[in-house]
């Protein structure tokens, strides 16, 4: 019986984690959307220099991923909004900062190479667009995600997990 409660504990564990990661894609995927929809916006209503529409597309962005995270895929209601938005700065100006620059550096480096702007030219108008979203899914996974649930709605408590550690380190060296 214990090994059973054990066992559906884990799948129980498991099933958590995927909804929680569905949930978390499900917000990216409409924050990205806004993102994409200001940076389109503001590169072909408005002539706005790609690379100031992705970074201005990226705030916005970031300003609905991080609303809709706290209320619904985290439930970080136990946490200070001020150490969220703290936290959530220090990880959302690393994804600007990569996705600013991994699109500028995509895009210069595709537009250089002739046979990319011959063979894309023919169905797709701006080579940016491709990169911003080839950029855009590497940052969402091995960035944001795992610093937004391991880093930023959590509540941390340094000297607690600190007097924790230890502990559990000296039980170890007494086994």
């Amino acid at each position: 019986m214990d090994n059973q409660l054990k066992i559906s504990g884990r799948y129980l564990s498991w099933r958590h984690s995927v909804w929680i990661f569905f949930k978390a894609q499900i917000s990216a995927q409409f924050a990205s959307f806004v993102d994409f929809l200001v940076t389109i916006l503001l590169v072909k209503a408005f002539a706005v220099f790609y690379l100031y529409a992705t970074f201005t597309g990226s705030v916005v962005g970031g300003i609905v991923n991080c609303a809709v995270n706290y209320g619904w895929v985290f439930h970080a209601s136990n946490c200070k909004k001020t150490h969220v938005a703290v936290k959530y700065l220090f990880v959302w100006g690393g994804s600007i900062i990569l996705n600013t620059w991994g699109t500028f550096a995509l895009t210069e480096w595709l537009t250089g190479m002739t046979w990319v702007n011959g063979l894309w030219g023919y169905y797709i108008d701006d080579v940016f667009i491709l990169s911003k979203i080839i950029v855009a899914v590497l940052v969402a996974f091995f960035w944001n995600y795992h610093l937004q649930r391991f880093f930023v709605y959590r509540n941390h408590n340094i000297k607690g997990f600190l007097k924790h550690y230890l502990e559990n380190k000296k039980d170890e060296y007494e086994l």
